[in-house]
């Protein structure tokens, strides 16, 4: 699944589990690291703008679901954002919860474009090869099934940042969140106050 999917289950995870926005960011961002070791793709666009050859694409296919989509890198991430929690127990529990449902969720929902693209989530990498997963029913990352579920998660979230009043937003700015929050908060009034007859 996409990144943007990632982000917006974690964050739903983390509001109806944590009591406070530090912890939230901590679980929210668990939920994301698996994706860190897609960053490959930077050095390859980077590469082919500066050298003009043709992009192939070659860390991010050699390295992506293999450096940061196992075990040794859950119990890592796990660690090292505990270590800024503020309600160790229960934050390093949810961390490690929303690192293996990115896994669950790039094993169901991270085919590329050919039937035949499937991505394996290789469990015990870098450090070990084995085992590793493959379901050959993977959904097309940009399939059908996946734009409903982030349209579900994202429409969730909404109606929740407008009830709570915070949102997703709050991980990268709390002003323009608060800002974001007023007005879902105005719409959701405004919704409300109207009666619907047939």
């Amino acid at each position: 699944m996409s990144p943007l999917t990632h982000l917006v289950g974690s964050w739903l995870i983390a509001t109806v589990t944590t009591d406070n926005p530090r912890d939230r960011l901590l679980v929210t961002v668990a939920g994301v690291m698996p994706d860190v070791d897609g960053l490959g793709i930077v050095v390859d666009v980077a590469h082919s703008a500066y050298s003009g050859e043709e992009n192939t694409f070659y860390y991010y296919q050699h390295y992506h679901h293999y450096l940061s989509h196992g075990w040794p890198a859950a119990m890592a991430v796990t660690l090292l954002l505990n270590c800024f929690a503020r309600r160790h127990l229960r934050t390093a529990v949810l961390c490690f919860l929303v690192f293996h449902l990115h896994l669950l969720c790039d094993l169901i929902g991270s085919r590329g474009p050919d039937p035949g693209d499937i991505w394996p989530i290789a469990y015990g990498e870098p450090l070990f090869r084995h085992p590793i997963f493959i379901w050959n029913g993977q959904w097309r990352l940009d399939g059908w099934q996946n734009k409903i579920v982030f349209t579900a998660l994202f429409l969730w979230e909404l109606w929740l940042a407008a009830g709570r009043g915070y949102s997703v937003v709050e991980i990268f700015n709390r002003k323009v969140d608060a800002v974001f929050v007023a007005v879902l908060q105005r719409w959701r009034a405004r919704f409300s106050g109207k009666r619907f007859s047939l």
